[in-house]
């Protein structure tokens, strides 16, 4: 395709009343440009995290807590209902209660731990590619400037 268009040119130009010097300034230029593309990359990624370590509070509730709960529980209920079988219903739940939350699991410490998971980056490549071409050339004293695409086939 360039030289097709370099021979046509200087078909012209050598039709034409020109000297023989003219024909010698004939350029073809080739242009490019700057093209960015990116390219995703799967990369993993490492970090440390605090993790907890759980443990039971103790092995059961202190004969104290029970109590303490009992009580609670046993004002409670008279304060609710305003009878005896209340303060007694209050008495058993409050006991049961406490007992259940000393059971409970609770942290008991933290140990690191690597966590590592994919995640996708991109990767930016600038190059410069084919833009078009020209061909440059003088006649009668005025400077002509033709663009056009090469083809593929012409590399």
């Amino acid at each position: 395709m360039k030289g097709t268009i370099a021979a046509s040119i200087i078909a012209i130009v050598t039709a034409s009343t020109v000297s023989a010097d003219i024909v010698n300034r004939i350029k073809v230029y080739d242009h490019t440009k700057m093209v960015t593309s990116s390219q995703p990359v799967t990369e993993t990624q490492c970090y440390d995290v605090e993790v907890p370590i759980y443990g039971t509070g103790s092995q059961g509730a202190s004969g104290g807590d029970v109590l303490a709960g009992m009580i609670i529980g046993g004002l409670l209920g008279k304060g609710v209902t305003g009878k005896d079988n209340g303060a007694a219903a209050g008495a058993v739940f409050g006991g049961i209660i406490a007992a259940d939350q000393a059971n409970k699991k609770q942290i008991v410490g933290y140990q690191i731990q690597q966590q590592c998971k994919d995640t996708t980056v991109y990767h930016y490549i600038k190059q410069d590619v084919y833009s078009h071409s020209t061909i440059r050339f003088y006649l009668n004293g005025i400077r002509y400037v033709v663009p056009f695409q090469r083809s593929m086939e012409d590399d």
